[in-house]
């Protein structure tokens, strides 16, 4: 028999000693066995790999892989020459461009951490992320001067401010710090070697909740989820070499679901879009031969519901969509304008998407509402994510995989954040239990499929009936003249709460609230049905998600 050794440290729970085995016995970790993981291996491969491959495209200006690694290291070396170190913050107000595809490898080359505002928020929010996120470093676009120059008098901290002025960019803004991005990269030396991570457990970017509520939450990235959420993307979207990516989402938005690494993976290229609008990326798909785009539901109305004259003629473009599930109608409508749309479902606190609605060929053969059903289901698991699953909050165990049953969404796995910073109670609650709790209402279908129902704040429960606002939001995107549509409670004081529904409708397309009312009825229970009916746009994030806090304060006013 052999001896058994017993290391001091324990194993994650804490709670009973890991031994040595003959396996551990003279087999330490050294240089030559490992290296913490980083994304920003994956640039390396490709400048070495495929040199002369066109890495990004941004209006008249072609950047490929050699260079976008010389000018990457560039930017570290600058910012190095700054005394930027481990643990440092560089906040960026930056579209999406070339110089953020850049920070995304140059500034973690440092081990400094990347902070990506939300461009759509106001200057007291900005301000309070430069503050909490103590950044040294802002480099910020010219057109976001009006927003950043009121941050930057309200914020405590007094960061080196960079400014990068984009030739695409013909607006007015005005440059607000003593640096420019073009020629700080000119200071730096393209043979800077980095040494970053020392571990993989380093931070390398910090994402700042939206948060309907009170300030937002720092989530915080390492670099080991961040490699593992990029490959996962490529891995389990089925991304082939080469892919050509239009940046429709948003770069700052859970660091562009971690595409800024990924396409490294594939060699591929990035096609840069300052704003999203529909005869560019009509026009874009076409020239570049885009392969793969993500984008909330927002973005597949706005391509449907562009002029014909604007539109191209598509085949086989990979759409990857999050946030509520398409309607139905919207699935269909993308299909036949040349989309294959893949339903991903995740949150900032797990790196973006985690799961994916990974399709089964037999499916496509189903008849049209089986096939939409399918497709608006959540799915299942990242291949780097642990585990996803059901659970009761009360009981910390899962629920029946029976399709009904609702519980709380939960997470598990390498592809969830370190945690929030300077947050303590809140990462504690999050972590309760051994799950990440992502506060969204689902079901477990026997298959193993997640669907959500959801969110917690959002169920609405009407004379102790619980009634799911996607149900209801779905049948009404059913109807031909609904463009965008969202249901929340609206008090009231016989039946405690009703679904109150907003609905934007179509260009040149009409309707009235007896029409909405009586075509619900025709799809859902009488007790599901909106009894008020409200015509507006319908507020939405910079990601395009409709901000349902907003519409509840509307319903209560009315």
């Amino acid at each position: 028999m052999s001896a058994q050794l017993t290391l001091p440290e324990t194993n994650l729970q804490g709670d009973c000693p890991v031994s040595l085995s003959i396996y551990d016995l003279d087999l330490p970790k050294t240089p030559a066995n490992y290296q913490p993981l980083t994304p920003l291996t994956f640039l390396e491969r490709a400048a070495g790999t495929f040199p002369d491959r066109t890495a990004i495209i941004h209006g008249k200006i072609r950047v490929n892989y050699r260079d976008f690694l010389s000018r990457s290291k560039r930017l570290a070396s600058a910012l190095a020459k700054l005394g930027l170190k481990r643990g440092d913050t560089v906040a960026v107000m930056m579209a999406n461009t070339p110089g953020m595809l850049e920070c995304h490898y140059g500034v973690p080359m440092t081990g400094a951490v990347l902070n990506t505002l939300n461009t759509r928020l106001d200057p007291p929010i900005i301000a309070f992320s430069l503050d909490h996120g103590e950044a040294k470093v802002l480099i910020t676009d010219r057109e976001f001067s009006r927003i950043v120059k009121p941050a930057l008098a309200l914020a405590k901290v007094k960061p080196i401010v960079i400014d990068y002025d984009d030739p695409e960019f013909t607006g007015e803004g005005e440059r607000l710090g003593t640096l420019e991005y073009e020629a700080f990269l000119a200071s730096g030396s393209e043979d800077y070697a980095r040494e970053a991570p020392g571990d993989e457990w380093d931070a390398i970017s910090l994402n700042y909740t939206s948060g309907t509520t009170g300030n937002p939450k720092g989530v915080v990235y390492h670099h080991r989820g961040a490699y593992l959420l990029a490959m996962g993307n490529v891995v389990t979207t089925s991304m082939s070499k080469h892919p050509v990516y239009l940046w429709t989402l948003p770069m700052f938005h859970c660091n562009g679901w971690c595409f800024p690494w990924s396409i490294s993976v594939a060699a591929g290229t990035h096609v840069c879009l300052r704003q999203v609008r529909a005869g560019l990326m009509y026009q874009l798909m076409a020239e570049h031969g885009v392969t793969h785009l993500c984008g909330a539901p927002i973005v597949m109305s706005t391509l449907l519901n562009a002029p014909a004259e604007e539109k191209r003629p598509l085949k086989g473009v990979q759409f990857l969509t999050a946030a509520a599930p398409p309607p139905e109608a919207t699935l269909v409508g993308m299909k036949e304008a040349g989309f294959e749309v893949t339903h991903l479902y995740g949150l900032t606190e797990t790196y973006g998407p985690a799961v994916i609605n990974d399709w089964h060929e037999e499916w496509h053969d189903l008849p049209r509402a089986e096939w939409g059903a399918k497709k608006a289901r959540q799915g299942v698991r990242y291949v780097p994510l642990e585990a996803i699953d059901v659970i009761d909050p009360e009981t910390m165990t899962p629920v029946p995989r029976d399709g009904q049953t609702m519980g709380e969404a939960m997470f598990r796995g390498n592809v969830v954040m370190k945690g929030y910073l300077k947050n303590k109670t809140a990462t504690d609650e999050a972590f309760a239990g051994g799950w990440f709790h992502s506060g969204d209402l689902g079901v477990m279908h026997a298959d193993g499929y997640l669907q959500l129902k959801d969110r917690s704040k959002d169920i609405i429960i009407s004379g102790g009936e619980n009634i799911s606002s996607i149900e209801v939001e779905d049948a009404l995107y059913k109807h031909p003249a609904v463009q965008a549509a969202a249901v929340v409670a609206r008090p009231d004081e016989k039946w405690g709460e009703t679904p109150c529904a907003f609905v934007e409708l179509k260009p040149a397309q009409t309707a009235t609230s007896e029409d909405v009312i009586a075509w619900c009825r025709q799809h859902l229970a009488a007790y599901k049905c909106p009894r008020t009916v409200v015509f507006t746009e319908l507020p939405k994030t910079s990601t395009g998600k409709i901000q349902k806090f907003k519409l509840r304060e509307m319903a209560k006013a009315l």
